[in-house]
């Protein structure tokens, strides 16, 4: 998957409205013996958008789930809006759910459809054609509100559940990876929809996606989780170019890792030995200590002379239109760094020994797990 270019997301223009709109505190939950959460916490923000990322079973469907009422906490609580809802029944939180099979009813029509939530909340029966057409509009389905749904597109589908969950104007919108089975283009279009209709009715939302690309589009901050806990929450620029974790690191993004080992260190800045020669990177280690080095593809420069240079070789380019990624080979052979270039530099052919460079402030540097530990 293409790394991101990291100024392309942008955090919010202003702070959010209300830091605590939507809370949970410590929620755990296990299925059978197995820990699915183990006491997750997170603060949502009014008007903010959330997402939830990371591989499958590690949980953020299962908070999702939780959030919406469809699946009881062990333990921890829930509180939306002031309200603790931990034990408030599904239909009862006020809270809008789109999933990714987007649970239409096939036999009616696109604006039955929409119209079906606002009728079993109550709203007055004479207003709902106005603020079926409305929603129909926002989503850019208005000339298919006769069509039944079974006739649709899963584009054109997806679009209706998100004007249904939209139409009963909910304090929280809950998304479950609800465009993972669109195409490419398709997806990306919803995408940004999605987020200009959000931001247009200052809804807040929580998103579920393994996807990082939608993620770093889309959110105002991620929750990056693996194991039953987030391991970093943060804006989508902070979590690109400064990731808390080894693990953050290797999900958001494509990265060069490095396993090295501090020879040094001295007014905030190391020396680590590795393969590949000497490195040098901001942090305070012991000397002795494995070390993990990562580098974020776009900040290597070829053939480049820096405060960080080495020799290393290409292993295969992939042209991909307007840049190109360059594989090199690591100590063992398997590719372990990656270059990014606007274009296939000269001589840039499989076998070729290159140099490549780098700053010192952009090497990243987290503890060797132990697994790494013992290949440093």
């Amino acid at each position: 998957m293409p790394a991101p270019t990291p100024s392309a997301p942008t955090p919010p223009a202003s702070a959010p409205s209300d830091p605590g709109f939507l809370t949970i505190v410590g929620a755990e939950k296990r299925f059978g013996a197995s820990t699915v959460l183990g006491g997750v916490d997170l603060a949502v923000a009014g008007g903010e958008f959330v997402s939830l990322l990371g591989p499958s079973g590690c949980g953020k469907t299962t908070l999702l789930r939780i959030v919406a009422g469809l699946v009881a906490a062990d333990r921890g609580r829930v509180v939306l809006d002031g309200r603790d809802v931990t034990r408030t029944p599904p239909h009862r939180r006020d809270v809008g759910v789109v999933f990714q099979n987007y649970a239409l009813f096939p036999h009616l029509t696109v604006a039955e459809n929409v119209a079906f939530g606002l009728k079993a909340k109550g709203h007055p029966r004479a207003e709902i054609p106005a603020v079926v057409a409305r929603f129909l509009d926002l989503v850019q389905m208005a000339p298919f509100a006769d069509r039944r749904a079974q006739a649709l597109s899963g584009g054109q589908q997806q679009r209706v559940a998100v004007a249904r969950a939209l139409a009963v104007r909910p304090k929280l919108l809950l998304l479950d990876e609800p465009f993972s089975a669109l195409d490419r283009k398709l997806r990306e279009a919803m995408q940004i929809d999605l987020k200009r209709l959000l931001r247009e009715l200052g809804i807040t939302a929580l998103f579920v996606t393994h996807d990082q690309d939608e993620a770093l589009t889309m959110s105002d901050r991620i929750a990056v989780m693996n194991r039953g806990a987030i391991e970093q929450l943060a804006d989508p620029v902070t979590l690109y170019r400064r990731p808390a974790t080894a693990f953050a690191l290797g999900f958001v993004g494509l990265s060069s890792r490095l396993h090295g080992t501090v020879r040094e260190e001295g007014d905030g800045v190391l020396r680590v030995e590795t393969a590949l020669g000497t490195v040098r990177a901001p942090g305070r280690f012991r000397p002795g200590s494995p070390v993990l080095l990562g580098v974020r593809p776009e900040r290597i420069r070829i053939g480049a002379d820096g405060p960080n240079a080495i020799e290393a070789t290409l292993v295969e380019v992939a042209f991909q239109g307007a840049r190109a990624h360059l594989f090199f080979a690591g100590p063992d052979g398997e590719r372990a760094l990656l270059a990014e270039a606007p274009e296939i530099p000269a001589g840039a052919r499989p076998g070729a020994r290159l140099r490549l460079s780098w700053a010192i402030e952009d090497t990243l540097v987290f503890p060797a797990e132990p697994a790494q530990r013992d290949a440093a």
